[in-house]
């Protein structure tokens, strides 16, 4: 079966504390929808208590049990939701991944004085200001769980810098005095870039490690989860990681896929960091800004370049492909929204193709008013064809501008499938689908076509007439889609 990832929330959902149990209720479609991952979004209390969207990290060890930032629950439900919702998965062959976030935390319980030096934000290696004594929320003591699963207080010794001093009632960047930024993290933006926001945690110290260590092998123990979700990968220690990731194994006894979000365009980067911390895979970021740009230029994509400088071209078996995620929509610090008319082809690329481990975005599922992000249309047909055609070998035709595609020559899996992406009016493509499916008949299930025959040496002309993707199946298969054909335009709003 081929595998397919669902990103299980977007950053707009409904405060109402009831995505567990919806998520445990959609179960079931799930499956029958061919996802066998998803991606849940961060369990633990965040430091806006009940709407927290989960990246403003509180107490990673209060998965919504304990009376803080003014809420029991979190933004999602209760631990007793999320620990259910984790099960129903489960019991449907649907992995979870949970969200793990040990860059910062946020929300302090109380402040503390400590000598800290002023660096300039741009170039956080530079000093601007003579020691001095400032005041930020650095202890976190979690009054309300009071001492409970664990008794670990985070104080001024546990991070590297802040952006508050109290005392002043200024914002800035403040780095502690006793330690210094992290050396093996993304050094291509302000010098260092160790620091993102809140609390900067010290992933040196061998006190947070071994903190650290000790929750994530109680999370897995306490969730069940199958594997994780690491966000803001390069404003953190690689060094960390590799060590973390290597201990955090040695106490499950099951595979732990584990898929990280480096975001950066340099395909570089992305491949450096492979190189340093295994196993893991990557979310394909340059795709992602390969499709925004793609579609920011309507009358001049050029198809033959889709997948230039991605990681999905470079090291598929560590891709995660994607088109859309919640940092990326409207409104959001690294918003690069992908416009709605091309999400058809973007998906066609990463659903209906060989390479990558493909993620599909909530909001693109299901459309969501509170995200101002409208439902693709194509997207349950497109998600079919993948689950049930596509399949065998992959023939390409990347070789104009205007107009490209590629055919599935299918296996005992699926019978194959052949799709065009065309700016062209009246395109065509020849393409060859094998020889095992000589003399027969293939229909146009997306797009504006009807049929086209395959010759005796496997070939058909597929044509793309007015339609920006065009998607073909045997004539068996497209009878037994479940979901209805449509036409997509290139104009498609």
């Amino acid at each position: 079966m081929n595998g397919m990832m669902l990103q299980g929330f977007s950053w707009y959902l409904p405060a109402d504390g009831q995505h567990w149990r919806r998520m445990a209720e959609r179960a079931p479609e799930l499956a029958t929808r061919g996802f066998t991952a998803i991606w849940l979004p961060p369990a633990y209390k965040g430091q806006a208590g009940a709407a927290d969207v989960g990246y403003g990290v509180y107490d990673l060890w209060d998965l919504g049990e304990f009376d803080q930032k003014g809420t029991v629950r979190t933004k999602y439900g209760t631990r007793e939701d999320y620990v259910a919702a984790v099960k129903t998965l489960q019991s449907e062959g649907i992995d979870v991944l949970g969200d793990v976030v040990l860059n910062h935390k946020m929300g302090g319980d109380e402040l503390q004085e400590f000598e800290a030096v002023e660096v300039d934000p741009a170039n956080r290696d530079t000093v601007i200001g003579e020691p001095t004594t400032i005041r930020a929320w650095t202890r976190f003591t979690f009054p309300g769980r009071a001492g409970k699963l664990d008794g670990f207080v985070w104080d001024a010794d546990c991070f590297t810098g802040c952006d508050w001093d109290d005392a002043q009632q200024r914002t800035g960047l403040w780095r502690n005095a006793n330690k210094q930024w992290a050396t093996d993290v993304d050094r291509s933006e302000n010098g260092n870039f160790d620091y993102l926001m809140g609390m900067d945690i010290d992933l040196a110290d061998e006190r947070v490690y071994q903190q650290l260590i000790r929750w994530g092998s109680w999370y897995l123990r306490t969730t069940g989860v199958n594997g994780l979700r690491l966000d803001a990968l390069k404003h953190m220690s690689r060094s960390f990681y590799q060590r973390w990731l290597t201990d955090l194994r040695s106490t499950v006894d099951h595979e732990l896929f584990v898929v990280g979000e480096y975001w950066s365009h340099d395909l570089e980067a992305l491949r450096g960091y492979l190189s340093e911390v295994e196993p893991l895979s990557l979310f394909d970021v340059p795709l992602h800004f390969n499709f925004f740009n793609a579609s920011q230029n309507r009358d001049g994509i050029d198809f033959t370049h889709i997948f230039d400088s991605t990681l999905v071209s470079s090291d598929p078996i560590r891709a995660v492909t994607f088109v859309e995620n919640h940092d990326t929509q409207p409104d959001q610090a690294l918003a690069s929204t992908v416009a709605h008319w091309f999400k058809p082809a973007a998906y066609a690329l990463i659903l209906l193709r060989e390479a990558g481990y493909p993620c599909v975005f909530f909001a693109d599922l299901y459309g969501l008013p509170n995200d101002a992000i409208p439902a693709v249309a194509e997207l349950p047909l497109l998600m079919e064809v993948r689950m049930s055609c596509a399949y065998g070998q992959q023939r390409d035709w990347f070789d104009e501008p205007d107009v490209v595609g590629w055919t599935r020559e299918g296996s005992e899996d699926g019978p194959g499938c052949a799709v065009v992406l065309s700016r062209r009016d009246g395109a065509e493509k020849r393409m060859e689908v094998g020889a095992a499916h000589a003399g027969e008949r293939w229909v146009c299930v997306l797009g504006e076509e009807g049929f086209v025959d395959i010759d005796d040496d496997g070939f058909a002309t597929f044509p793309a007439r007015g339609a920006l993707l065009s998607v073909y199946l045997p004539e068996p298969a497209a009878e037994g889609l479940s979901n209805i054909p449509i036409i997509v335009r290139p104009n498609h709003e």
